[in-house]
């Protein structure tokens, strides 16, 4: 049984082996015994990770979510005598580097930010480590996915998680680049001719700010060719003017842009983006929520409303991606987690699940080619999760459907 300690400190150990690590004074031991161990340590050797951390917790050392009593008794265990001095990270090589203190704090704040993580928001541990990590380095951040996946969310939970200075500019919306982003020129009878700066100038100037460029795919090129040196890493200004020696705004020290775009064919409004635009970004995809995850996020947000409900509405929405996603699918779109959640906004507010999707639902496929319409398979999907004494409504327009069979036959 491994010694137990009440500090709070943290060590970091490097794998010199698939099964065997080292501490910065060069103490070697073994890997726990249990698989999620043997596996990330084999991983992390393979890959040159250069460390693992342990961690105290309620006064027993952890690996990740491991207990150290996993680990091999014998000579070649860390018994913690030099954990008192372990104040930085050390890690064995042919130097022996030690880290400085904000790399170690850095690397602890990344390594526990989940728990900043809101449940409502459904992104995996490591895309969330690696948006938080990308925004302390003042990284340039692209949220991609589909529409109503919680790419706003994400990227404005990343602002209010790290207590940042936060500006928001919705670039879909913009229909002059030139004003939202630089400003306008100005006359009155008192002050003449004046120049007044856009916020868009002031954010940039902000210290550690975190800039949200929203619907950039859908922005005017000019607002493309305008971000170009503002963004570049090896740049970093906006020029107020295209003349020459007109004067420059430098980018502040630490400031992150997180921008959210929509990619993909059905998103006929959106403007393709240049490569070299996209090259200043790095990218984190929102993920799509199965129906479990769907039906906890509708039950977090909805918990008065009936559990069945939610799951159907889940169901659902689940249906149409699944459909999408089939070699020869029958839907060209999907439905959206705020289409769901909408849905079930509606039946808290007394819609049945029949009229919620008339609503919510339907208006979203083509009803063009009669019973072989998108509109009549989605509302087949639909119907298979209505309770039969609220299908009294004629989903699928029968008795036009029986007319056009007489038609055939007197034809």
């Amino acid at each position: 049984m491994a010694k137990k300690f009440t500090t709070t400190k943290k060590i970091y150990l490097k794998p010199i082996g698939p099964t065997k690590l080292v501490d910065g004074k060069g103490n070697e031991f073994k890997c726990p015994k249990d698989s999620v161990s043997k596996e990330r340590v084999g991983r992390a050797f393979k890959e040159g990770d250069r460390a693992i951390k342990i961690m105290d917790k309620d006064g027993t050392l952890t690996m990740g979510t491991v207990d150290i009593n996993f680990f091999e008794t014998g000579p070649n265990v860390y018994k913690g005598d030099d954990w008192e001095g372990l104040t930085s990270l050390k890690i064995v090589d042919t130097k022996n580097i030690t880290l400085p203190d904000e790399q170690v704090e850095l690397m602890q704040f990344i390594e526990t930010s989940d728990t900043l993580k809101p449940k409502q928001l459904f992104l995996s541990e490591i895309k969330w480590k690696f948006l938080v990590r990308s925004a302390m380095r003042g990284k340039n951040i692209m949220m991609t996915g589909p529409a109503g996946c919680g790419k706003t969310m994400a990227a404005k939970t990343l602002t209010n998680s790290l207590n940042r200075p936060h500006f928001y500019f919705n670039l879909g919306a913009t229909q002059d680049p030139r004003s939202a982003l630089i400003g306008n020129t100005h006359f009155n009878k008192s002050d003449g001719t004046f120049f007044s700066e856009a916020l868009f100038v002031k954010a940039i100037q902000t210290e550690d700010a975190i800039i949200l460029l929203d619907e950039l795919s859908r922005a005017h090129p000019e607002a493309h060719n305008i971000l170009m040196t503002v963004l570049d890493e090896g740049q970093r200004y906006l020029r107020l003017d295209e003349a020459d020696g007109s004067p420059t705004i430098k980018v502040a020290s630490g400031v992150t842009f997180v921008a959210t775009a929509n990619i993909g064919n059905e998103y006929t409004a959106t403007r393709v983006m240049d490569r070299a635009l996209i090259d200043r970004f790095i990218t984190v995809e929102m993920d799509v929520l199965d129906a479990e995850q769907e039906t906890d996020l509708l039950s977090m947000l909805f918990p008065l409303v009936d559990k069945k409900q939610i799951e159907s509405v889940a169901a659902i929405v689940n249906d149409t991606r699944k459909e999408l996603n089939s070699e020869m699918p029958r839907l060209s779109t999907h439905i959206s987690t705020r289409s769901s959640v909408e849905m079930v906004s509606l039946i808290y507010d007394g819609f049945t699940l029949a009229e919620a999707s008339e609503v919510c639902i339907y208006p979203l496929f083509d009803n063009a080619g009669g019973i072989d319409s998108e509109r009549t398979f989605i509302k087949q999907i639909v119907q298979k999760y209505i309770p039969q004494d609220n299908t009294d409504e004629d989903l699928f327009n029968t008795e036009d459907i029986e007319d056009m069979d007489d038609t055939d036959q007197n034809i």
